[in-house]
């Protein structure tokens, strides 16, 4: 069985040396006169990124504002402060100069300028965006895949709330992707970020449509070349061949390409989202301090899929007199890969403690929307299963086998 899709792409891709180089006129073709420069904690600014952003729009004529201070796991306060300043200087473009935290803090600025109510609206299900300013990107980590997607995550300061909204109104504009400006992450951002590429594409892969021929193939090469190529930057931070695959995949990853004839499943996402809420974990470690558990947890029911990823994207040879073994040896094969780059497989590895049963029963009350919302697709998570699900994550060995 394949579903039926339809697939929206938009975003023009500027790949490559110098990219940066085409900024002004791409503003200019989709209309920007003074554009919201908008950006993290410095690393933009100490690597003269950011510099030479503010050159080329000087000399093109284009007005410009700049907004700093971006986190990990992007706040609703600062997504507040963007809206009044673009109001209050007319700015009628937002250019993302960083990763998807800065991406999805521009694209929630863009819903909030032309909005009257208050912009958590959106995320709390009272309203749906009917606009955005033009949004552009430069991307300087790649992972989160915001730079082509229609997704928008936003962490309220209150209660500390982590919620997703989707809208093709918030799809970049263009996305300028030069390989030579992920040279200096730091290990672990590269890591995790490597593993939330992986998992936008896991989470669309496991899916009960299992005649996806293409699609599945697609998917499969993409995860095969992240496992190849993640290691090889961490050895050598400065390789662009590798840089260019990791940086690729992450758009790829989650422009929807991996989803046309599957379901996006998403259960692991939800489940983490409230970790990193809750506790300010970087989401790709989080993630992988998940999976296994979701894994385990549902593997019995779609054999037949996680065979299939072991077999295809681990590269573990089939046992055909045991299939529940060739799946669980997937699952041991990319718990070693974890491992490999030093992401963590359970919760305690990435909080360096356990969780209290009050904090899981907060985790599953959030994830579920105080009880009432189920999770998943290809196997749909009860609050139930969510608290299993954790605390299996919750313990030091996940391996059930």
């Amino acid at each position: 069985m394949i579903k039926d899709f339809n697939f929206y792409a938009p975003t023009r891709v500027v790949f490559g040396r110098e990219s940066e180089e085409k900024l002004p006129e791409l503003i200019k073709q989709y209309g920007g006169t003074k554009v919201l420069v908008h950006y993290g904690r410095g690393s933009a600014r100490r690597s003269g990124l950011l510099d030479k952003v503010e050159k080329m729009l000087g000399e093109a004529g284009i007005a410009y504002v700049e907004l700093a201070g971006v986190v990990p796991n992007p706040l609703l306060s600062k997504v507040r402060e963007g809206i009044a300043l673009c109001q209050r200087e007319n700015v009628d473009f937002i250019l993302a100069v960083g990763g998807g935290s800065v991406i999805d803090s521009a694209k929630a600025i863009g819903y909030g300028v032309g909005y009257e109510g208050d912009v958590w609206d959106f995320w709390a299900g009272k309203a749906i965006p009917q606009s955005c300013l033009p949004i552009g990107a430069m991307l300087t980590i790649p992972a989160a895949g915001s730079e082509m997607s229609s997704s928008c995550v936003i962490t309220n300061d209150e209660g500390m709330l982590k919620r997703g909204v989707n809208s093709d109104l918030c799809r970049c504009k263009f996305a300028i992707m030069n390989p030579e400006r992920t040279f200096t992450l730091p290990e672990y951002q590269t890591a995790a970020g490597g593993v939330d590429i992986l998992m936008h594409t896991m989470e669309r892969y496991f899916s009960k449509y299992e005649d996806a021929m293409l699609t599945d193939a697609l998917a499969e090469a993409l995860m095969r070349t992240v496992i190849e190529a993640l290691p090889e930057v961490l050895l050598e931070p400065e390789d662009y061949k590798y840089r260019a695959a990791l940086m690729w995949a992450s758009s790829l990853s989650h422009n929807d390409l991996m989803e046309c004839g599957t379901e996006k499943d998403f259960a692991c996402h939800k489940l983490e989202h409230e970790l990193s809420g809750m506790f300010g974990v970087t989401h790709g470690a989080g993630l992988a301090a998940i999976w296994s558990s979701w894994a385990y947890y549902v593997m019995d029911k779609h054999l037949n899929r996680f065979v299939k990823f072991a077999v295809n994207v681990m590269r573990v040879p089939q046992d055909f007199t045991n299939p529940r073994e060739t799946a669980m040896r997937g699952i041991k094969a990319l718990e070693d890969f974890f491992m490999s780059i030093e992401m963590p497989l359970t919760i305690p590895d990435v909080l360096d403690r356990f969780l209290t049963d009050e904090e899981i029963d907060a985790l599953v009350d959030k994830c579920s929307r105080g009880g009432k919302m189920n999770i998943g697709a290809m196997e749909v998570l009860t609050p139930d299963d969510m608290r299993k699900i954790y605390r299996i994550a919750n313990e030091q060995q996940v391996n059930i086998g």
